[in-house]
């Protein structure tokens, strides 16, 4: 039977769209030179390194390895001058830390109000941190020179006895903590400052309300509400003081982080033991013990915030 020229047709399904499965991939396409870059120059040489901390590896024939196993980080630990590196390590990074710390808390508390020439202050204290370390630790070095530094003059002036800087255990270690707190201080300044304007300005003015000094208005509204900022400058100011390795080798110039390696740290350490003695594979264990000893630190100052929270809940 013929169909009448006024009869419908099915109405047909939706035409798909020839360019919807380019756009399911489109940010992929987008996120792929990241996981490139990412697995050439942060995957593979992290993997690599732990496989050259497994083997015996030399500078001089570094395409012939030899397996140990876990020899290269049972030596490591048994070597004196390693746990030597660890002990500067964390006294310099305390030693650095915390004054940085607390004078850029205090340094973004004063810009935080209304001064002439705020502008300039906030520049002025990113100039340390963009200043070269190779530059920074050399004016340093001269500032605590034994015989013709400023620092040992003023104290000859004022009736003190010269210090030597670059060979006691605790003036050395001091003076590399002052270059990474120059460096450092402004820069942490700034970060304190960006999160105090994002307190809410009626939380101080409910406070100045209540008849709260300054001082109780930075102790109650400031603090608590800077809280994840400290955390993060105090995570990424450790992971920095695990690192240190351009300060203490300008400091004196040599590796062995001055005569009895007095403020030989890690990174120093690391250095020695694949460039100057040639041992690749110590080496390797050495940045592998260091990459583990930041994951348990970040780890460990995350638990401590995260129990600071729910006490304060």
């Amino acid at each position: 039977m013929a169909l009448s020229s006024t009869a419908r047709l099915p109405a047909a399904g939706p035409a798909k769209r020839p360019g919807r499965p380019r756009r399911r991939l489109a940010p992929y396409g987008f996120l792929a030179p990241f996981f490139v870059l990412f697995a050439a120059f942060g995957l593979f040489p992290l993997l690599y390194t732990a496989w050259v901390s497994l083997h015996r590896v030399e500078l001089q024939t570094s395409d012939r390895a030899d397996w140990l196993g876990l020899q290269n980080y049972s030596r490591l630990l048994s070597d004196p001058f390693f746990w030597n590196a660890l002990r500067n390590t964390f006294t310099i990074g305390v030693l650095s830390t915390v004054p940085q710390l607390l004078m850029a808390l205090g340094l973004a508390h004063l810009l935080n109000h209304r001064l002439r020439g705020r502008a300039f202050y906030r520049v002025a204290m990113l100039m340390p941190y963009a200043t070269s370390v190779a530059a920074a630790t050399l004016v340093f070095a001269q500032l605590f020179g034994r015989d013709y530094g400023l620092i040992n003059w003023v104290l000859s002036s004022t009736g003190l006895h010269p210090v030597d800087w670059q060979a006691g255990t605790w003036a050395s270690q001091f003076g590399v903590s002052a270059v990474v707190t120059w460096r450092w201080t402004g820069y942490n300044a700034l970060i304190y400052l960006a999160g105090m304007q994002s307190v809410p300005a009626e939380l101080y003015e409910s406070a100045a309300v209540d008849g709260a000094s300054r001082w109780q208005q930075f102790r109650h509204v400031t603090v608590p509400g800077l809280r994840p900022t400290i955390v993060f400058t105090v995570v990424v100011s450790t992971i920095g003081a695990t690192q240190l390795f351009g300060e203490p080798l300008l400091y004196e110039g040599n590796s062995g982080g001055g005569i009895s390696h007095q403020y030989q740290t890690l990174g120093l350490y690391l250095y020695e033991q694949g460039w100057t003695f040639f041992h690749l594979g110590r080496a390797a264990a050495v940045a592998w013990v260091m990459f583990l000893l930041i994951v348990v630190l970040a780890l460990l100052n995350a638990a401590i915030a995260a129990r600071r929270n729910r006490t304060d809940r």
